[in-house]
């Protein structure tokens, strides 16, 4: 099997190459977290330090994978809202999963 083959294949590989990016999990967890529509600002700020082309970036790859959403509000100035799709929710045991992991791994690390 080539490498080609396996990443295609494995879907913990394909799962890093939907999430190949060090903002992609924080965009979403905040979205999770918020439980409401968020503005690109308010992304943004809380993200800090997120360069607004990165989280531009982000976003949009995360609204073709359909696991967010965008409402364009035609107001000027122009008001952009997010909101994390049913697909997107799905996503909040996994990561709270990797949280808890992380922590574990913590304090074994700071144990020895």
């Amino acid at each position: 099997m080539t490498t080609l083959q396996y990443e295609q294949n494995c879907s913990i590989m394909r799962f890093v190459g939907l999430f190949s990016g060090k903002w992609v999990l924080p965009i979403v967890y905040h979205l999770i977290e918020a439980k409401h529509p968020v503005r690109f600002s308010q992304l943004q700020k809380a993200l800090a330090p997120i360069p607004q082309k990165e989280l531009s970036k982000h976003l949009k790859l995360l609204e073709q994978h359909q696991l967010i959403t965008k409402q364009i509000y035609p107001e000027v100035p122009p008001r952009v809202e997010y909101q994390i799709t049913e697909l997107g929710q799905t996503l909040e045991s996994a990561i709270q999963s990797l949280g808890s992991w992380m922590e574990l791994y913590e304090k074994n690390i700071n144990e020895k």
